[in-house]
């Protein structure tokens, strides 16, 4: 059994986005969120679809107005992933939402209105069984809680959470999921942490505001591994300045690199030296490219020489180890066949492709 840093997952209550289950000991769910005017039906189920292809679980959708709202059943109807609406301080499109056929809600039930708006949210919400998660961002907490504290901090965002909670508690309400988002890292962390300890709703992770895909990458590792080795996490999303697939992606490297969630081809490659005997750069900036369409979980190594290549090489199911003037392709841990530089990446696409095909007539009938 390899080593772990990773705790146990924090218990939590499971609940149900359409068909993708959320909490207990589900999978941890991959997101992301449309960036395309949800009045531009075609370009957002467009988008939708590519998010979708990437890998996520579940996308989100912003319903600002009556006309988004208006889009949404031709929305749903055309994609086949769970879809969660975004809601901001109408109640009235949250309804609307739901009368679409929506498969969550994201909303703060203190910001759609008074207690009677309310109830009408919860009410049809329970009816068709669909979850609402709290959402608090460390950018719009109330101004209450501004006033207690003077500025955003840990305590405040959970002390919002907890107000938006206890309303839907109150409602007997408990298809919740929450999340405390802010663009400071150790600010989110905090918070959730506290959060944890208080209740067991699953939990939606994320920096928000976090910035290019570069950077957002980075702070989004750095964030949410801190929070999943402790265990807790339930779904989550990277929010990049980039396109919605990217932070699919980036969210699919994070869990795959702590051996959450295995999903594509998980590319083992050194930083290359002057010992590489073939351009190792270029070789993985290819095949990253090329591979991006295989969903089955596949380890490929590609090293630049024999000092760690045969170590790496013999750990996975494909590799290649630099050597002069051919390298060795291994396969399942043992030597294969020579291959020349230009050879490469042809051939180690075709292996995997091979492979995963093999996997997924596998996983077909097992079904």
């Amino acid at each position: 059994m390899r080593d772990t840093i990773v705790q146990a997952r924090r218990t939590s209550r499971t609940l149900q986005v359409g068909s993708i289950c959320i909490g207990g000991d589900a999978p941890i769910a991959v997101q992301s969120m449309t960036n395309t005017p949800t009045t531009d039906i075609d370009a957002t189920v467009a988008q939708i679809t590519r998010i979708a292809e990437a890998g996520a679980d579940v996308v989100r959708v912003s319903v600002p107005d009556a006309e988004s709202a208006a889009a949404m059943p031709e929305i749903i109807d055309q994609t086949t992933i769970p879809i969660i609406a975004d809601i901001h301080f109408s109640y009235k499109m949250a309804l609307a939402s739901l009368d679409a056929g929506v498969h969550g809600l994201r909303l703060n039930p203190g910001n759609i209105g008074g207690r009677s708006r309310i109830e009408r949210v919860v009410a049809a919400a329970r009816e068709r069984a669909v979850s609402i998660r709290i959402g608090v961002n460390a950018g719009s907490l109330e101004k209450s809680l501004y006033e207690k504290y003077g500025e955003p901090c840990a305590d405040a965002m959970v002390e919002s959470a907890m107000n938006h909670i206890h309303i839907l508690e109150d409602m007997n309400f408990h298809a919740i999921k929450i999340s405390l988002k802010a663009s400071n890292i150790p600010m989110t962390v905090l918070a959730y942490r506290k959060l944890a300890t208080m209740v067991d709703y699953p939990l939606h992770l994320g920096i928000t505001e976090s910035g290019s895909r570069f950077a957002g990458s980075i702070k989004s590792a750095i964030g949410l591994g801190l929070l999943l080795v402790d265990g807790i996490g339930d779904t989550i999303r990277v929010s990049l300045a980039a396109e919605p697939e990217e932070e699919v992606r980036v969210g699919f490297e994070i869990l795959k690199s702590m051996g959450l969630r295995h999903r594509g081809v998980n590319l083992i490659a050194c930083p290359s030296c002057a010992r590489q005997k073939f351009a190792v750069i270029e070789v993985v900036s290819e095949l990253e490219n090329r591979l991006s369409h295989i969903k089955e979980s596949l380890d490929v190594a590609v090293i630049g020489c024999v000092v760690n290549g045969p170590g790496e090489a013999q750990e996975v199911a494909l590799g290649i180890t630099g050597g002069y003037p051919i390298h060795t392709l291994y396969c399942d841990g043992a030597k294969a066949g020579k291959v020349k530089s230009a050879n490469i990446i042809d051939i180690l696409v075709e292996e995997v492709e091979t492979r995963a095909a093999v996997i997924r007539a596998q996983s077909m009938v097992d079904c």
